[in-house]
């Protein structure tokens, strides 16, 4: 979703509480989800999935055994869709979520003026292709595409101009088994058209589709995510506007005729759009969304959130409800590897944030704006049979030192595995590799790993790139 097809400021629309309870400091506090997570064994929530900045119109893609999850993101207090670049994100478990910082950004394209909207990237011939809405200077909607030799960019304009420009939004892309590849969008209406080899130009005309009852259910809306799975082709798109649910149809060909199926989300969360995604990740499927459940979220503060479900045995997709749980770990977390320190599983809501990198010893980005009380948790952590880890190497820039970091297992308030005290580096661009020793027996087995942030005053404590444990050699 980007943008909706009657005028927000023409509406009088009830902007619903979350559906999750309240939320505060990465937790939700409505009582009963508070007890279905104690049950779970889960300290703080994991949806939505990105908790450093505001996300929106989740387009994930699979790709060398890593879900990428590329995504637009609206401007903090903003009260429209205020979206100026597209960000990208990884995770190989599901849970804890790499930031790879932006991706394209409105000046990418020159014919554009604004509004950096729905997106969805796609991998052909070893390049990758990134179709996103913007808005054209001095003119209405148009769909762009951006090419980079790599799928963390960066991304160029090949042809300098809209793709498509039919004053509609929200693009989505699947390449047939035949090797045909498609471009579909809408809002308002369906269209589609079919792209060349190159993926960056289209033959024959743009194709309308009509938008009856008995293809798409009532008042389709906006944001299609199409797809094929065992021979059926799926549509799921944003309807019934406003406020928004999910529904889906499908077809037995790339063009249709399209069938209505029904509801994957109704109305819920504290948000009055959503917009779907899908897909499946090792043996297991996922449908993406968002929803405002952030502290000061809304319908123009959106978070992603993703759900695990499992299709019925004629291939039908259940319905679902937004859940602070969200999807269960797959595996566990190595810790004995260098990590960057934005892979986050949880962090203390909006507080933190994160830049790219300027340290010489690598990285793209790092974490900042860490501030007093911050934390970042790390879910499922596998540190092994006793004794563990015995060290632990942090990477940080500071310009005042007297901050710590305490490394706890369990909570925030859990078991302290070790503190690193942090001295000034001689300022916020000069990078030290710090060791902290780690008790043998103090982090074993499987932990959620919490890093806390503390200092006076509550300003810019210091940087902090990347961690790794260490662990006895082997006798």
């Amino acid at each position: 979703m980007a943008i909706l097809s009657h005028s927000l400021a023409q509406l009088s629309l009830p902007i619903q509480l979350s559906a999750l309870g309240t939320y505060k400091d990465g937790q939700y506090l409505d009582m009963e989800l508070a007890g279905l997570a104690a049950l779970s064994g889960r300290a703080v929530a994991d949806n939505p999935i990105i908790q450093t900045r505001y996300t929106a119109d989740p387009a994930p893609f699979v790709y060398n055994n890593t879900v990428w999850l590329f995504a637009d993101h609206d401007e903090p207090g903003s009260t429209w869709y205020t979206m100026k670049d597209w960000r990208l994100y990884s995770s190989t478990d599901m849970v804890n979520w790499q930031d790879w910082g932006v991706v394209m950004d409105i000046p990418t394209f020159s014919w554009a003026s604004k509004d950096a909207w729905a997106a969805q990237a796609i991998e052909r011939n070893g390049k990758f292709y990134f179709y996103a809405s913007m808005t054209r200077k001095g003119a209405s909607y148009g769909i762009g595409v951006g090419v980079s030799d790599s799928i963390t960019g960066p991304y160029r304009d090949p042809i300098n101009k809209p793709l498509a420009a039919n004053g509609n939004i929200d693009p989505t892309v699947m390449i047939d088994d035949d090797g045909q590849a498609y471009m579909y969008w809408g809002n308002p209406g369906f269209y589609y058209v079919k792209l060349n080899k190159d993926m960056i130009s289209y033959s024959g005309g743009i194709v309308s589709v009509p938008t009856t009852q008995q293809a798409f259910g009532p008042k389709f809306a906006e944001g299609p995510w199409v797809y094929k799975r065992n021979g059926t082709y799926y549509n799921i798109f944003a309807a019934n506007c406003c406020p928004e649910d999910i529904r889906y149809s499908t077809a037995p060909s790339a063009t249709g005729p399209w069938t209505y199926k029904g509801v994957v989300m109704a109305t819920e969360g504290a948000s009055f759009t959503n917009h779907p995604a899908v897909i499946d990740y090792k043996g297991g499927s996922y449908f993406f969304y968002h929803n405002g459940a952030l502290p000061g979220g809304s319908g123009y503060t959106r978070s992603i959130a993703v759900e695990k479900f499992e299709y019925g045995r004629d291939g039908s997709i259940p319905q679902m409800k937004m859940t602070a749980a969200g999807a269960p770990q797959i595996g566990s977390f190595d810790p004995y590897v260098r990590v960057e320190a934005e892979t986050i599983g949880n962090s203390k809501g909006l507080s933190l944030s994160t830049e790219k990198t300027d340290d010489p010893e690598g990285g793209r980005m790092h974490v900042t704006s860490i501030n007093n009380g911050d934390y970042i948790m790390v879910k499922g952590v596998e540190f092994g049979a006793a004794p563990g880890a015995t060290g632990l190497s942090l990477r940080v820039a500071a310009q005042n030192g007297g901050s710590k970091i305490e490394v706890r297992v369990g909570s925030v308030t859990g078991t302290l595995v070790t503190t690193c005290n942090i001295d000034g580096t001689g300022g916020a661009r000069s990078w030290r590799t710090l060791q902290c020793a780690v008790p043998p027996g103090s982090a074993t087995g499987k932990q959620d790993l919490f890093f806390k942030f503390v200092g006076s005053g509550n300003n810019n404590l210091f940087n902090f790139n990347w961690w790794q444990f260490s662990r006895a050699a082997k006798a």
